[in-house]
């Protein structure tokens, strides 16, 4: 039991059993899953959201109020440092007390491996799975991989240092594929090695799927360290649930009409939503982690949109709009704009429906 825990549960020893609920502090790293967790407390609590709107979580510098959230924290959610290694040793530091899930890693979360090549065919998805003994006996050393991704992205960071977590990204953008075409990546270890990132893509919460998965986790987590309020931890789980259930119609029907259109994306952030809804991109201009990409993966992406006659390139909110300038230079292709954080829209529990909204407009409305 934390040292925070243990104090709250001597005051109400103290109080002589009266009864005395404290809502747990609850910090977040980026503005989807604070939905997902705001959507669980909602009537009871607020989290605290970590990662400010707009801003990249790639890289990011904390401001003096979210270091203090994290160091009030009673539980911390994140998904992981596959997402945000420079985050690892902080919550460590900050946040020794509290109990810190990482959905990347919960059970049943459905996982993606890393897509290294600027193209993508329709199926070029990678195996993925839940956790649990069937899926390690299906996949093996995959599995044993990332069981151990943590402690080794926590090493990766001490090597590194947490000052140069972003130049190294671009450093390695640039020494592992300038010069390169997609066909060097047939050795899928060593292709990873070459970022600072881990085996699984973790932009996970683009799955709808797992959004639902991690409200019962989010639940869970709540109601083991505020049992006197498990019960409406679980009823607000459950509609967040029906509500996914419903979203999930109105994105099929968004985009059943464009189905036949072919997309390039910003960064390669959305194969989750794309394997959700069976809808998959023609390729990215930069890879998951948002690396600069090299001229080399510029040149596949104008090649594949001249040679396939792509109908749409999307930038994003929080990354260079030149290089989507420089994609569409000379083609006839539409723009428009994903936002895989909905960096526009007011932190909450209604965020993350929204979200996925968003991105299924945008899409049909660039096709």
């Amino acid at each position: 039991m934390s040292r925070k825990r243990l104090a709250l549960s001597l005051t109400a020893t103290l109080m002589g059993g009266a009864a005395f609920a404290e809502v747990p502090q609850v910090a977040v790293d980026i503005a989807p899953v604070h939905s997902l967790v705001a959507r669980v407390m909602d009537g009871v609590g607020t989290p605290d959201l970590i990662v400010q709107q707009g801003a990249s979580p790639h890289e990011y510098s904390l401001r003096p109020s979210e270091a203090k959230a994290l160091q009030d924290a009673d539980l911390v959610f994140w998904i992981g440092a596959d997402l945000t290694p420079w985050l690892t040793e902080t919550i460590e530091t900050l946040a020794s007390d509290a109990a810190v899930t990482a959905l990347l890693e919960a059970e049943g979360t459905i996982e993606l491996e890393f897509r290294e090549s600027a193209l993508f065919e329709a199926h070029d998805h990678g195996d993925h799975g839940a956790h649990g003994d069937e899926d390690h006996a299906e996949h093996g050393d995959d599995h044993k991989d990332h069981e151990d991704h943590a402690e080794k992205a926590h090493d990766d960071h001490e090597e590194a240092g947490h000052e140069d977590h972003g130049h190294d990204d671009h450093g390695h953008e640039e020494a592992g594929h300038d010069g390169h075409g997609h066909e060097d990546h047939e050795d899928e270890h060593a292709g990873h090695e070459g970022h600072d990132h881990g085996a699984h893509d973790p932009h996970a919460w683009l799955s709808p799927q797992n959004a639902m998965t991690w409200l019962n986790v989010i639940a869970g987590q709540l109601s083991a360290a505020d049992p006197d309020n498990a019960g409406a931890y679980f009823a607000n789980a459950a509609a967040g649930r029906a509500e996914i259930e419903t979203l999930i119609g109105e994105v099929k029907a968004t985009l059943d009409p464009v189905r036949a259109g072919q997309f390039i994306v910003f960064h390669d952030a959305y194969q989750y939503f794309e394997e959700d809804f069976d809808f998959p991109a023609s390729g990215a201009i930069s890879i998951g982690d948002a690396s600069d990409p090299s001229p080399a993966r510029i040149a596949e992406i104008q090649a594949r949109i001249a040679e396939q006659g792509i109908d749409c390139v999307l930038a994003e909110p929080q990354f260079n709009p030149g290089l989507v300038a420089t994609v569409l230079d000379g083609t006839e292709a539409k723009t428009g704009i994903l936002d895989p954080l909905g960096s526009s829209l007011e932190p909450g529990s209604a965020l993350y429906p929204q979200l996925i909204r968003n991105l299924s407009a945008a899409l049909a409305g660039c096709l």
